[in-house]
């Protein structure tokens, strides 16, 4: 066995291997930007190492680099992790020539099925189920126009390279097909280094499915079952589960006799993924396969008890897997949530800056139920324009779908994050919607049940007064304290029952709030004629100043995240967000004749709706724009964002240039 080995990645994942590897007794070593120098990863290693400049292409791309760490250290092994050079063959033949062991497959496995198009090419050739398209590399948008119509709409461009939803776009028509293949090339070329595209037949009402494959370097080869990966917005994953509520017995095999088949057919040893496309009538199709460890894997880690990280270090050893096909059970279901860094109600687009609070849900296994966070970020950290999006994994396990969602609720519920916008609040509206919860979902859920956006969700009628009891319970425990730490009225004026009005939005209800600190606090909600009609005894395990609010109304259990405003408080439950302000009847008077604050007229300009930076500007000082137009293109955390003219207009000036790193809500462009 290794008794070190480099981790040539950054984030989430290097925490994960290194988590692996020194319950395995294995030395780590991190390699890490300038960007990343106070990253978790790094101070998690036994030995870390700069490798250069914030940008990838500088840094985690660099192959020399990476080498020059290992022998540094004396690294005998390089775990790649998933993305970067985690399936660049170069890569793995470099450190064949160093005398450095690859932690992934034969270079041949990565050639042929890193590769999206010879990938494709080989699985027709070993009688895997393929989808219709044009398998040969496309020199231009004319030639792309040309094979998407003899194909038929729709159809996927998608990027030879590519992985992680990058360079890949669904056209409709001819002109989105011009687009897509355009925007494709370029991501392409920004995040892979290989700008070829091909095009393919999409699939409509798709389900992703994948299936997990582990083999040994004795021709041993198992798959540990499937995930599905339905949930994806613009190709990116956000929700994965295993299994999948879909399939049957009969398709899960089928899919895992393909699978292994394969994997056999290149000589596969180490995890790995071949990833399928099925119809509404469980008609399954190869997309690729990844010759790497997925994002996705804990959910099969969860379900399986197989530590897959673990397994390919041992495989790259040389060791025999100890598992065999008929030792694979399914256990319970695991949900996977992922925690990215971006604002699901501007139309997700990237956050950056600084976690000024940072408290994931508590880890652990209780009453059957399991909480896991994968990260690699901590409070204080930096979310940097440089990298993915994404903060954490989340991920639930229990004994039934419905228990592993419903926990999954409650740890979103817990999971406070500050300082920069994230989408928590939409990851915890995708596990309250009927349709997830039925499992009649698709790739097109998102688009789908949110095609104008998401956005903050009215508090629906027991949400309503969930919100209410919870505020006016801080309201008076608050008050409470500010009069013992002030000694005003003996710190026993508030024992007894204080009459508040709560106003969310432009609804407001009386409430009469009894108790002290300590003790259980009654909270009755009274109707129109001051009659009370409604009482809930409050429990709460919280203090002041702390973000998350624990708590029991009536018994039900409920996390509601709480920051403090003048007059009230913002809370957060269940993905439902408000500002409830708690008001004496004499302070409820006075705020209802306060002046409404207007905000600033911005449609004359074109701000800028992320940090990020200007990669081309698509209009010139004095042209005429229609509706949909494209304006610019914005590049932030390796995604293209193609800004668009919301009404006819002219362009008066045009403040940036490509090349300029903007700030959010900074002007591109003003309009007469």
């Amino acid at each position: 066995m290794f008794k070190k080995i480099l981790i040539a990645n950054r984030g989430e994942i290097a925490c994960r291997v290194i988590k692996s590897a020194k319950a395995m007794g294995i030395k780590t070593v991190a390699v890490y930007s300038e960007a990343d120098r106070n990253a978790v990863h790094v101070e998690m290693a036994d030995e870390a190492v700069l490798i250069g400049p914030p940008a990838a292409a500088e840094s985690y791309l660099v192959i020399d680099k990476i080498i020059a760490a290992a022998k540094e250290t004396g690294a005998e092994a390089i775990h790649p992790g998933y993305g970067f050079l985690s399936e660049n063959a170069a890569f793995a033949k470099a450190l064949t020539r160093a005398g450095i062991t690859f932690i992934g497959p034969n270079i041949k496995a990565i050639e042929v099925m890193g590769d999206k198009i010879e990938s494709k090419k080989f699985a027709s050739k070993a009688k895997v189920n393929t989808v219709p398209g044009h398998l040969g590399v496309i020199k231009d948008a004319k030639e792309a126009e040309k094979i998407a119509g003899d194909i038929g709409y729709p159809v996927m461009i998608k990027a030879s390279a590519g992985g992680g939803g990058k360079g890949m776009r669904i056209a409709n028509s001819a002109d989105e097909v011009a687009e897509g293949f355009a925007s494709s090339k370029s991501e392409a070329k920004s995040s892979f280094g290989d700008d070829r595209i091909f095009i393919e037949k999409f699939i409509e009402e798709p389900r992703h499915i994948e299936i997990q494959v582990l083999a040994d370097g004795h021709g041993n080869v198992i798959h540990l079952c499937e995930r599905e990966c339905s949930i994806q917005r613009r190709n990116q994953k956000v929700v994965e589960e295993a299994p999948s509520a879909f399939l049957d017995e009969k398709v899960r095999a089928e899919m895992g006799a393909q699978a292994v088949a394969l994997a056999k057919a290149v000589d596969y040893a180490s995890a790995g993924t071949v990833e399928f496309i099925a119809d509404k009538d469980k008609n399954f199709y190869f997309l690729e396969m990844n010759t790497r460890l997925q994002v996705e894997h804990p959910v099969t880690e969860l379900i399986t008890g197989i530590d897959l990280v673990e397994q390919m270090i041992r495989v790259a050893a040389g060791e025999k897997l100890k598992v065999k096909q008929q030792d694979i059970k399914i256990n319970g279901w695991a949900i996977e949530s992922r925690v990215y860094a971006e604002d699901p109600f501007r139309n997700f687009l990237p956050s950056t800056g600084r976690l000024a609070s940072y408290r994931p849900p508590e880890e652990g296994t209780n009453a059957g139920l399991t909480i896991r966070n994968d990260t690699g970020v901590s409070e204080g950290g930096e979310i940097s324009v440089y990298y993915d999006p994404m903060i954490a994994k989340l991920i639930t396990h229990g004994a039934t779908r419905d228990a592993a969602i419903d926990h999954m609720i409650r740890a979103l519920d817990a999971f406070y994050i500050s300082g920069i916008q994230h989408n928590i609040p939409f990851l915890s509206a995708i596990m309250e919607h009927p349709r997830w919860r039925e499992g009649t979902i698709s790739t097109g859920f998102i688009a789908e049940e949110y095609p104008d956006g998401f956005f903050h969700r009215l508090p629906d009628g027991q949400e309503r007064i969930t919100f209410t009891i919870v505020a006016a319970a801080i309201d008076h425990l608050a008050n409470q304290r500010r009069r013992e730490i002030t000694d005003q009225m003996g710190g026993d004026g508030v024992k007894f029952a204080h009459r508040r009005i709560v106003r969310l939005g432009n609804d407001s209800q009386q409430v009469i709030v009894s108790g002290k600190f300590g003790e259980d606090i009654e909270v009755a909600l009274l109707d129109d004629s001051g009659q009370e009609h409604e009482r809930t005894t409050v429990t709460y395990d919280w203090w002041f100043g702390e973000p998350i609010w624990i708590g029991k109304l009536n018994g039900v259990e409920l996390s509601v995240q709480v920051r403090p405003i003048l007059n009230g408080f913002d809370l957060s439950y269940r993905g439902v967000h408000v500002s409830a302000y708690v008001y004496t009847q004499r302070e409820a008077e006075l705020a209802a004749l306060m002046p409404v604050k207007e905000p600033p007229d911005t449609s004359k300009q074109l701000l800028c709706p992320m940090p990020g930076l200007v990669v081309s500007i698509h209009v010139e000082k004095g042209q005429q724009v229609k509706a949909g137009e494209t304006l610019c293109v914005v590049e932030a955390m390796k995604m293209e964002n193609i800004l668009r003219a919301e009404r006819d207009s002219t362009v008066a000036e045009i403040l940036a240039t490509p090349g300029d790193s903007l700030a959010v809500d900074a002007t591109i462009m003003e309009f007469e």
